[in-house]
């Protein structure tokens, strides 16, 4: 009886050694399989949020404002009626703090009588001047 286990034994051994061999490849495939799944629903779940978001930018397009304010940043478009300004040489410009109270120009020692339009020229040359 005991050579009738062995041999039982090694017959179902061989089967099973032979399962495993012929398995193995097929269960390694399906496993990879999945992980490549897995990854590309990642990968399509990002590209459709990129889609939203691409979808939600061209909408934007459709509002004037946006338009208008693209064109204004982006290109340095200016509406009709607007005062267009720009820097030269924003570096060179150097920022000193004026001092707090009125600006005395030299013409205020002689009184009230003075037009308005000396005034004006007098601030703006003290202001050039600074």
């Amino acid at each position: 009886m005991p050579e009738v286990l062995t041999v039982r034994a090694l017959v179902l051994s061989v089967v099973v050694l032979l399962a495993v061999v012929l398995l193995l490849p097929t269960v390694r495939a399906v496993v990879a399989q999945q992980a490549e799944l897995s990854e590309l629903r990642q990968e399509l779940a990002e590209q459709q949020e990129e889609k939203a978001d691409l979808e939600n930018e061209l909408a934007r397009w459709d509002d004037r404002s946006y338009v208008i304010e693209q064109a204004r940043t982006r290109l340095r478009f200016v509406m009709p009626g607007d005062t267009p300004w720009r820097t030269l040489d924003g570096e060179s410009v150097q920022e000193e703090e004026p001092e707090p109270g009125p600006v005395q120009t030299p013409r205020e020692d002689q009184g009230e009588n003075i037009p308005w339009y000396t005034k004006l020229w007098d601030s703006l040359r003290i202001a050039d001047s600074e």
